[in-house]
């Protein structure tokens, strides 16, 4: 069915870079479509930008680089000269002293010294010679790789900061998605042999790029362009509109969609399709008809990690030039510093200043959630002083940012509870697609986001099924085999790229 034929109205819940994507390609062939972002001022979602004192800041850093070519097309397309190409660098903090990450075996072991070191080369050799058969959780899947003291150096620490949980409760799944294809073997020859650019890009490991695209002004760029050129198309983006009920009328085989503004005021859209980027522990509890017990009690039990940024803004005395740095150290909170100047100079506007991001990471409602904004800014202040990377009298200004449900947690139940979902959504809400990190429930990166929103938007517009978008791996590539999937790969580049649509706002 061509686009121009195509009548049915589609409602986008969530102006993410899967929602916008979804909300674009819908638009770009004429097909009505209305995004509702509960934001009111930015879109992008956890990629996006924020803008403060003119000092721009992501909500965690967001490297443009994937092994999908439909997805670098589509970031061409939207955003045209507007990157830049910046050098990949960040290291660990750990016993005051900065490591290379991804580790290199010579600079790691170097600084640890010469007993350490040794334990660290006997205890590698001893997890591949008796290597842990079938690893159920982070612990052991890293502890394979890289053996049990490295694990507890360059792993341990941070992984429970982020997660609020032990290595051992978490699934091995996050580990071989977050860590696909790194072992210290491929570190080392990574190290060893001469850099290149592959022309297969499936055959790079993401975790051991060099350098990526980045938007001069931040990720949000990206998505504030794209929402600039779906209205352009004709596509609606309501800002400051919550859902609060997702109904579906099986007789007039129709959704409808009502929202809570700001100021308190409902409304209530209507469509054939809904794409759904929102948790979904909030989508099953807002559909009706209502989910059977046992879906509802899956949905419930999902788990998410918060998480907020402390930024400083500081005199810049090139105290590091990293992207961000991993902090190691179980004496300080803070997981993990953005240095913004080093992923673009145009996110500082002042060169003789810079700012820091100070990530911390919480659960909703207790105490660093609820905490302050004041008590925030003087902790980020004592824990950077603490760390040696600013004086007191360097930090001017600050600024805090909370992100609600930013990591969907891989606890040893989440698969279960999630194909629960999956199911009850085949079988009871016909045109409702799950696209995206939380509507999905899984720890994705932006292209992976992406794609199953492309392949989602695919399916809307052929009025059938031709993909199923939980077979997107996490390097944004559709697990398809033989010709089909070379032939759809091809096709869908072809389609992507040539209509253009103005750079102007």
């Amino acid at each position: 069915m061509q686009g121009a034929e195509f009548k049915s109205s589609v409602i986008c819940i969530g102006g993410g870079p899967a929602g916008l994507t979804a909300a674009y390609l819908l638009a770009k062939q004429g097909i009505p479509v209305t995004v509702l972002e509960r934001d009111p001022v930015y879109l992008g979602g956890i990629s996006k930008t924020v803008n403060y004192q003119n000092f721009l800041f992501d909500i965690g850093g967001h490297r443009f680089f994937s092994k999908s070519q439909e997805v670098e097309a589509m970031w061409d397309e939207i955003l045209g000269p507007d990157f830049l190409d910046r050098p990949r660098k960040s290291r660990i903090y750990y016993t005051g002293k900065l490591f290379d990450y991804p580790l290199r075996p010579f600079d790691a072991l170097s600084k640890l010294g010469v007993l350490e070191a040794l334990a660290c080369i006997l205890s590698y050799g001893k997890s591949r010679l008796f290597p842990i058969k079938d690893p159920r959780n982070f612990e052991e899947w890293v502890t394979n790789k890289f053996g049990a003291r490295l694990f507890r150096i360059f792993f341990k620490t941070y992984t429970e900061k982020v997660w609020g949980m032990k290595c051992s409760e978490i699934s091995a799944d996050w580990a071989a998605q977050r860590i696909k294809g790194l072992s210290l073997a491929s570190a080392i020859l990574h190290m060893l042999l001469p850099r290149r650019k592959s022309p297969n890009r499936g055959a790079i490991i993401k975790t051991l790029i060099d350098s990526f695209r980045y938007p001069r002004r931040g990720p949000g760029m990206m998505w504030e362009t794209a929402g600039r050129k779906i209205l352009q198309m004709g596509g609606k983006i309501n800002m400051g509109e919550e859902a609060t009920g997702i109904a579906y009328d099986s007789s007039a085989h129709a959704w409808t969609v009502s929202t809570r503004d700001v100021s308190g005021e409902a409304h209530s859209y209507k469509a054939d399709h809904v794409i759904s980027t929102m948790a979904m522990k909030e989508l099953f509890a807002s559909l009706e008809p209502a989910p059977s017990p046992q879906a509802a009690r899956a949905a419930e039990n999902l788990r998410y990690r918060d998480f907020l940024v402390v930024t400083l803004i500081v005199k810049d005395r090139n105290v590091f030039d990293d992207n961000w740095i991993y902090i190691h150290d179980p004496k300080v909170k803070v997981g993990r510093i953005q240095n913004f100047k080093s992923w673009s100079p145009e996110m500082v506007p002042d060169p003789a200043l810079n700012c820091y991001g100070l990530e911390y990471f919480c659960f909703e409602g207790d105490s660093l959630w609820t905490a302050r904004d004041e008590e925030l800014l003087a902790l980020g202040r004592s824990e950077l002083v603490k760390l040696g990377l600013a004086s007191a009298d360097d930090i001017l200004d600050g600024h805090v940012v909370r992100q609600i449900k930013a990591y969907p947690v891989y606890d040893d139940q989440y698969q279960e509870r999630v194909n629960t979902l999956r199911a009850e959504i085949d079988g009871k809400y016909p045109n409702l697609h799950l696209v995206g990190r939380n509507g999905m429930h899984k720890y994705n990166n932006q292209d992976h986001a992406m794609m199953t929103a492309m392949l989602t938007v695919e399916n809307i517009v052929a009025g059938k099924k031709l993909y199923d978008v939980w077979q997107v791996n996490q390097d944004a590539e559709y697990h398809e085999a033989g010709s089909a999937a070379v032939e759809r790969t091809v096709a869908a580049s072809e389609r992507l790229v040539p209509q253009k649509v103005s750079n102007e706002s």
